[in-house]
């Protein structure tokens, strides 16, 4: 089952600021829902706590280490193995082909070991930020697709629709998840 690493995040690596996205692009948000609908959607506290909301037509898994923490139409998880193997029931009883791993950096982070695809949207400006997205090896992931978009009328920017698939198989050293 593929795991997705879906993105936005802008030419110096910034994805958030303030833990909210330093940036207006309709667009891209746009685009977010159309990849992940139907799907899994793993996502840290913080970030889920950013939306506020669970995500329509998709299961929304939250990683907390706090066992207390819950809000109504979530399911939690203590951690990212157990987060994906939540997802991975989910999306079988959907009939999903894919999860989606949706923030923030810690879990970018340590998503990248088990990933096979980023959908990563390159925001063609830098922003001051407090989260970075973690440096995508080249020697790891190749990029396969581009899409260059010019900004529309709420957006901030110009932007990319960048595509990686992971070169590197789990024999040649990639860890997989539970």
């Amino acid at each position: 089952m593929d795991i997705i690493i879906v993105a936005a995040v802008a030419e110096n690596g910034v994805i958030g600021r303030g833990n909210a996205l330093p940036w207006r692009l309709k667009s891209d948000l746009t685009h977010f829902r159309s990849l992940t609908m139907g799907k899994p959607v793993v996502l840290g506290r913080k970030t889920y706590q950013s939306i506020g909301k669970p995500l329509a037509g998709r299961t929304t898994i939250v990683i907390s280490r706090d066992h207390s923490f819950s809000a109504p139409g979530i399911v939690t998880a203590p951690s990212l193995d157990a987060a994906l193997a939540c997802a991975r029931g989910d999306a079988r009883r959907r009939g999903a082909g894919a999860i989606i791993i949706a923030g923030g950096a810690d879990i970018y982070a340590q998503a990248l070991r088990c990933a096979t695809r980023l959908v990563i949207t390159e925001v063609h400006m830098p922003v001051e930020g407090d989260a970075q997205f973690p440096v995508i090896d080249r020697q790891i992931w190749r990029e396969s697709a581009r899409s260059e978009q010019q900004a529309g009328p709420q957006d901030e920017a110009k932007f990319a629709f960048v595509t990686y698939e992971c070169a590197v198989n789990e024999s040649a050293g990639r860890q997989s998840a539970a």
